[in-house]
C-alpha cells in the first residue's frame, strides 16, 4: 500500500476541515428534519417546484442551492372575526371557526400555485365573499330568526369553490351571529309580540270551540228533558228528576238511605240515617 507522503498531510487535513465547516454551515439549508403531521415541498434553483413527490417526515437531504417547504397536513382550526352589513346597511359581527387541511397529494401544486399562507390567501377571502353576499340581501330578523341556515347553505357552497383550490375544508362553526344591541333588543320585543298575539289567537279560538260545545250540550239537555216531559204524562220533570236520584242512591254501596214518602210535589223525601 502506497503511503501519501507527509508533504501533503497538512493540506489534505485542510480540505477536509474545510469541508467539515461548509457542510457544517450549509446543514440547516441540506438536512431537513420533517415532523409527524408535517410533509415538505422542494423547489430546485433549475427545475422549479417538484410537485410529484412530497417529502414525508423524517430526515431529508438535499442540495444547499434547493429550498424546502414544509407545510402542516393536520386538520387546522383558523378563527375568523368578520364584519358584514345587512340590506339596510346594519353592521352584523359574525364569529367563526374553519377546520381545514391541505389536500396532500396536490401539496406540490398547492405551492407553486398559492404557497404557504393559502389560509389567508384563499379560504378567507372565498368565505368572507359568499357571506357578504348572501348576508346583502337579507334584513337584520331574517338573519335573526333564520340566518343561521342561510349562512350555512352559503358556507357550504364557498367550500366547494376552496376545494378547488387544492384545499380540503373540513368543516365551518359559526361561533356567534351578533346584531347591534339596539336592534337585537328591537326584534326581540318584536318575536315576543308576535308570539302574545298566536297567544291570544289561541285562546279565543279554544274558548270559541269551549262556547260551542257548551251550546251543543246546552241544546242536547234540552232536547232530552223535550222527550222526558213528552214520555211522561203529568209533564212532572222534578218527580221523574227524584226517582232517579232514588235509584242512584238504591245502587251505593256506602249511602244508607230511608225513603219516607214523597212531598207535596211529589218528590221523594230523602233521609240520611247517619244524620243526627
Amino acid at each position: 500500500m502506497k503511503l501519501i507522503p507527509k508533504i501533503y498531510i497538512p493540506a489534505i487535513a485542510s480540505f477536509f476541515l474545510v469541508l467539515i465547516m461548509i457542510i457544517a454551515f450549509l446543514a440547516s439549508r441540506i438536512f431537513y428534519s420533517i415532523k409527524p403531521g408535517e410533509a415538505g415541498v422542494r423547489w430546485s434553483r433549475f427545475s422549479g417546484t417538484e410537485i410529484n413527490h412530497i417529502y414525508q417526515e423524517g430526515l431529508n437531504v438535499i442540495f444547499p442551492w434547493d429550498e424546502m417547504y414544509i407545510y402542516n397536513i393536520r386538520i387546522q382550526e383558523l378563527p375568523v372575526n368578520l364584519n358584514v352589513l345587512t340590506k339596510s346597511g346594519l353592521t352584523v359581527n359574525l364569529l367563526l371557526s374553519i377546520r381545514f387541511a391541505p389536500d396532500f397529494k396536490l401539496l406540490g401544486v398547492l405551492h407553486r400555485h398559492i404557497g404557504p399562507d393559502y389560509a389567508k390567501t384563499v379560504i378567507i377571502p372565498e368565505i368572507e365573499s359568499v357571506l357578504r353576499e348572501i348576508i346583502g340581501t337579507m334584513d337584520a330578523e331574517d338573519i335573526y330568526t333564520s340566518g343561521r341556515k342561510v349562512i350555512i347553505e352559503a358556507i357550504n357552497n364557498a367550500i366547494e369553490q376552496v376545494a378547488q383550490r387544492y384545499i380540503n375544508v373540513d368543516d365551518v362553526l359559526i361561533r356567534k351571529i351578533e346584531l347591534p344591541e339596539t336592534i337585537s333588543e328591537a326584534i326581540q320585543f318584536k318575536i315576543k309580540q308576535k308570539q302574545l298575539v298566536q297567544a291570544h289567537k289561541h285562546i279565543v279560538a279554544k274558548e270559541k270551540q269551549e262556547a260551542l260545545r257548551k251550546e251543543i250540550e246546552a241544546i242536547g239537555i234540552h232536547r232530552h228533558n223535550q222527550i222526558i216531559l213528552q214520555s211522561i204524562k203529568d209533564q212532572n220533570i222534578l218527580k221523574w228528576r227524584g226517582i232517579e236520584a232514588l235509584h242512584a242512591f238504591a245502587k251505593s254501596d256506602n249511602a244508607k238511605i230511608f225513603v219516607v214518602g214523597y212531598g207535596k210535589d211529589g218528590v221523594p223525601i230523602i233521609l240520611n240515617t247517619e244524620t243526627k
